[in-house]
């Protein structure tokens, strides 16, 4: 029984895909993910993306890396996504509900846990930027900060965040950043458009959504292990 058990763990892991290239690349039932180093010349590390589990009721992945030098700068996007093979404008998509779970080992660690969601008046804009950036930060761990300045406690579906806004170029950046660290997240994503619609703006009528991701973003740390448990995702 044990050694059969373990031959069944080692099989398991064994299916696991393993993504190491700089945009080391996997889709599946919906979902996509990316190892996306794409800050590495600002400092010397290496990381790789493991892909666990991708089913439609959700997805398990992890990342591992160790990252140093380029203090404050980020070193990639190791992410989960919910594919949108149709882009639709903000305004016209009802409801972006998502659940994620999540951990990190390691020491040292400097890096956030975040949605990340781009938007564009051009459909067709690059994936990798927009003309707006909304995310939400459900971990800050260490010395990092978003862009931008902060504008103040908010409270989006009954939860309390610090909002920053500020530019990373050309493009407006909103991070709802939580005051302490939520492993797990459940809520609507829309209704932090709504917020900075109806509060700072944006623009939801002529913005189509372009990426619906869930990942970490790593400055420097040693040996660390980010684990998603569950991420899963929707757009109606």
């Amino acid at each position: 029984m044990k050694a059969f058990a373990f031959l069944s763990l080692f099989s398991g892991l064994a299916l696991a895909q393993q993504l190491c290239d700089q945009y080391g690349y996997h889709a599946g039932n919906g979902y996509e993910f990316n190892n996306n180093v794409w800050g590495s010349g600002f400092g010397q590390g290496s990381q790789c993306t493991y892909v666990d589990r991708v089913e439609y009721g959700g997805v398990a992945w992890r990342s591992t890396w160790s990252w140093s030098g380029g203090q404050d700068n980020v070193k990639a996007y190791p992410y989960s996504g919910r594919q949108l093979p149709q882009k639709r404008i903000v305004n016209q998509i009802s409801s972006l509900p998502s659940t994620a779970s999540w951990s990190y080992s390691g020491s040292n660690i400097r890096a956030n846990v975040a949605y990340d969601l781009f938007t564009a008046s051009d459909p067709n804009h690059a994936t990798h930027s927009g003309d707006y950036e909304l995310m939400i930060w459900l971990g800050r761990i260490g010395s990092i900060w978003p862009i931008g300045s902060s504008v103040g406690y908010v409270t989006v579906e009954g939860v309390q965040w610090e909002l920053f806004i500020g530019m990373n170029g050309s493009m407006r950046v909103y991070s709802f950043v939580a005051p302490q660290q939520r492993n797990y997240f459940s809520g609507d994503l829309r209704r932090y458009f709504d917020y900075v619609r109806d509060q700072h703006g944006f623009p939801a009528n002529n913005q189509y959504l372009l990426t619906y991701q869930f990942g970490t973003e790593p400055f420097t740390g040693n040996s660390a292990t980010f684990t998603c448990s569950n991420f899963w995702a929707e757009a109606y």
